[in-house]
């Protein structure tokens, strides 16, 4: 197979396109002829020698893939070989061919696009494990989405309204402003010169949100807790800030507030085959009926994965950038 790999951490010339043994699935596990693979944030933190894969997963980089299943390994049930899916992986989705177990796919809905569908497991997976399983989102509540227009925004704000509860997203510069409205956000802000615990009080008549999914971290640790109304819930999935902060307890506790934070890559597979069965039952209705879609910036060759980090890199992407070999 093909696939996208690099001898030593660096920036993004560091990636070349090689050639690698085919992979074999395992017990429970199914081999994936790729469409497409998804690019994330996590892949260049790996790239950078800041993100290792967990023990025994590929060290191509790549954390989601779209395609058919080519072969089957024992046990698995289900499935059958020419299914379209899309998959969860720890790695190894910058190839042609991906092993992935079977507890991670997702089928493809008929009319859905083969390709498009790679930019869905990683932000769906992430998104309704943090706002629904953990911060238990519901209809007619508020959700506050950071980075409302980036891979794990763009799909909290589809699936948070595809849900029934109202949506405020932070965006930054007319453009993506303008991205989070046709996403169906019922208030944007720009955090870039206005003040988003202001906006968001004022917009719910000073109660404040009931949910903040969070990518910045630390730099926001303050305003998030202030923006929340009481007995809410902060979701932090990322810390694009920095990685220490110091937490305001009596804020906290006037709150009423909890805070959580996760990551999805390394957990254990049965968490992970927990999490993509409740993004089935309560996340993929929304993708069948057309209320959540794939939200993609564009697609690019699998041999010019060292652009689609730059891009990423770069801050002016909108949704997922994919890969196709």
């Amino acid at each position: 197979m093909h696939a996208i790999t690099f001898d030593a951490p660096g920036d993004e010339h560091v990636l070349t396109l090689s050639e690698r043994p085919d992979p074999t699935p395992g017990d429970g596990e199914v081999l994936v002829e790729v469409a497409a693979a998804g690019v994330n944030n996590a892949d260049l933190q790996q790239r950078q020698g800041n993100y290792p894969p967990p023990p025994g997963a590929s060290d191509v980089l790549g954390l989601e893939v779209s395609g058919t299943i080519r072969s089957l390994g024992s046990g698995v049930e289900g499935w059958a070989v020419g299914d379209r899916v899309c998959a969860l992986l720890a790695g190894g989705g910058y190839a042609t061919l991906a092993v992935v177990p079977a507890s991670q796919l997702l089928p493809v809905p008929d009319g859905l696009d083969l390709v498009q569908a790679a930019a869905l497991p990683e932000a769906a997976c992430t998104v309704y494990s943090n706002i629904g399983m953990v911060a238990g989102l519901r209809p007619g509540q508020t959700l506050l989405v950071h980075g409302g227009t980036g891979g794990m925004g763009s799909h909290a704000v589809l699936w948070a309204k595809a849900l029934g509860a109202r949506v405020i997203a932070t965006s930054g510069g007319a453009r993506k402003v303008a991205a989070s409205r046709e996403l169906g956000a019922d208030l944007v802000i720009d955090h870039r010169d206005e003040d988003f615990v202001a906006r968001a009080r004022e917009f719910t008549d000073g109660q404040g949100v009931d949910v903040v999914l969070d990518v910045v971290g630390p730099a926001y640790l303050q305003r998030n807790l202030e923006v929340l109304r009481k007995n809410g819930h902060l979701a932090v999935i990322a810390a694009g800030s920095g990685s220490e902060a110091t937490l305001p307890f009596g804020l906290l506790m006037q709150q009423r507030a909890t805070i959580s934070g996760t990551t999805l890559r390394a957990r254990p597979l049965a968490e992970k085959a927990e999490i993509v069965a409740a993004v089935r039952e309560h996340v993929w209705p929304f993708v069948e009926d057309g209320s959540v879609r794939p939200v993609v910036d564009a697609v690019l060759p699998l041999a010019d994965a060292a652009e689609a980090h730059r891009r990423i890199a770069g801050g002016d992407v909108i949704g997922k950038l994919l890969l196709t070999p």
